[in-house]
């Protein structure tokens, strides 16, 4: 849970620092790289971490994560320019990646599945508490401190991480067996095809049109390195994105269905905040509260989904969370306008505890179906999809805003153009025509979140088999016979 504070706070502290380190360093046209570098480092090694953690056990790979994290820190509060910082960014990244995967699968190691809920409900606590308690201890530091020191903090929370993780880590001793060779070519394939498509489509629309050279040119790469990484990982011994991880119904169902999750995340996470602030006019704090009440249902949700899967099993689990929340998202663009701040709130608070009862249990599900040699691979494809969706969101929901923005003023500016304006009063006569505007774009961007968790509802009703493959006790048992008496009774 140290381990997995490190990335969840990062998320979210270094946001409230942005103002502080362009004034500092410059660089603001490039600043957005400070999230998407991140964001593209930990992403597409979240399937190279989980094949290594397969073939080398979960500890040594948390611990170089760790220490990646822990040195991208130190050299970001180095940096002497935007570049530098956004360079040592993206080996945070890399040490993010490792620790979200490796983690999330040693729950499912450590701990049986009558455990499990609540391992994975602790865990989603430590996203809910950085959610809230990120941009406030951000906003404290950039106050008080100066900005370097939001990477410096990281340190001693990470060294204690550290420290813990090495002592009291013991991974049961396997049998020794013959290991393939590490699939580098694979895995440097893997990364290069993620990192260009992933920079099209975060770029895209911002940094250049969707229609432009430099656009099209980087989705061409990606199409043909895709290619390349089907001709590689063929001809891999142990390949990095192995095909049974798209050909078993279970797992391949699952990274639909949380690809769709991350698509529809995108609605509350990044649009809700401007809706708040533009339309209930809301100051910062109090538009943060209203995201917030959803990260307070969610692993209270989750963690008492064990009751609920255990009568009806994982799937029908999913569909009945996934169901509220589509009817929760469809409800949104009905609120009256402009309305008061509880009623959003309320609706965050009703969603983030259907998608408690949708999330989890299907990670568990997967993680209860696989072996302990396949379960790195299985949880980092589950996570790379989810991840993969959310950044497929913001570019597709962002170009909706944006269209429906154009339509109601005329084409007159983006949705961060009016945002800005709004928050400046005096700027504008009639600032009436405006907040309309928004809440109609942010009123689509929902509509289309409602149709990606009717589509995540679809994968599970008609791609996901009825009752999930979970190993039982005695296949378990049978894995470990293959360890050591004195590691068996540890």
């Amino acid at each position: 849970m140290l381990a997995m504070a490190l990335a969840a706070v990062d998320s979210t502290i270094v946001s409230t620092a942005v103002p502080q380190i362009v004034g500092a360093l410059g660089g603001f046209s490039i600043f957005s790289w400070l999230f998407s570098g991140y964001l593209l480092a930990a992403t597409v090694t979240l399937p190279v971490y989980g094949k290594l953690s397969d073939t080398f056990g979960r500890k040594p790979v948390l611990i170089a994560g760790c220490v990646l994290f822990l040195l991208g820190s130190g050299l970001c509060a180095l940096a002497w320019n935007m570049e530098s910082l956004i360079a040592f960014r993206v080996v945070q990244g890399l040490g993010g990646g490792a620790v979200q995967g490796t983690v999330q699968t040693l729950a499912a190691d450590l701990y049986p599945l009558k455990e499990r809920p609540k391992i994975q409900a602790k865990l989603s606590t430590v996203w809910a508490t950085s959610a809230v308690a990120g941009p406030a201890l951000g906003g404290a530091i950039t106050s008080y401190a100066d900005w370097r020191w939001i990477f410096l903090i990281n340190l001693p929370i990470g060294a204690v991480a550290l420290w813990l993780i090495v002592r009291h880590l013991h991974e049961p001793e396997r049998e020794a067996v013959p290991r393939g060779r590490v699939d580098w070519p694979g895995a440097l394939a893997v990364f290069a095809c993620g990192g260009t498509l992933l920079t099209a489509l975060v770029q895209g629309g911002v940094a250049w049109d969707w229609v432009s050279a430099p656009s099209l040119a980087l989705f061409g790469a990606g199409l043909a390195l895709i290619a390349v990484v089907v001709l590689v990982e063929r001809r891999a011994e142990e390949p990095i994105i192995p095909g049974w991880v798209w050909r078993r119904r279970t797992i391949a169902a699952v990274n639909l269905a949380l690809g769709a999750l991350g698509l529809l995340m995108v609605a509350p996470t990044v649009f809700l905040p401007t809706y708040a602030q533009s339309v209930l006019g809301l100051a910062p704090v109090a538009a943060g509260f209203v995201l917030s009440v959803m990260t307070l249902s969610w692993p209270v949700s989750a963690a008492l989904s064990q009751h609920v899967y255990r009568r009806i099993g994982f799937r029908n689990t999913a569909i009945t969370g996934i169901s509220g929340a589509a009817l929760i998202l469809f409800t949104f663009p009905f609120l009256p306008y402009p309305g008061t701040a509880w009623q959003p709130a309320l609706l965050m608070l009703l969603l983030g505890a259907a998608l408690g009862l949708f999330q989890l249990p299907l990670i568990v599900g997967v993680q209860s179906s696989v072996g302990w040699a396949e379960r790195g691979t299985a949880t980092a494809s589950v996570l790379f999809c989810r991840q993969i969706g959310q950044t497929l969101g913001a570019a597709l929901f962002g170009a909706v805003a944006n269209g429906v923005l154009a339509a109601r003023l005329d084409g007159a500016g983006s949705l961060d153009s009016v945002a800005r304006i709004l928050d400046d009063p005096g700027s504008v006569a009639d600032p009436e025509p405006l907040r309309r505007a928004v809440d109609a774009a942010v009123d689509s961007v929902y509509l289309g979140a409602g149709c990606a968790a009717v589509a995540a509802l679809a994968v599970l009703l008609f791609l996901a088999p009825r009752r999930f493959p979970v190993l039982d006790e005695r296949q378990l048992a049978a894995q470990k016979d293959q360890l050591s008496p004195t590691q068996q009774s540890d």
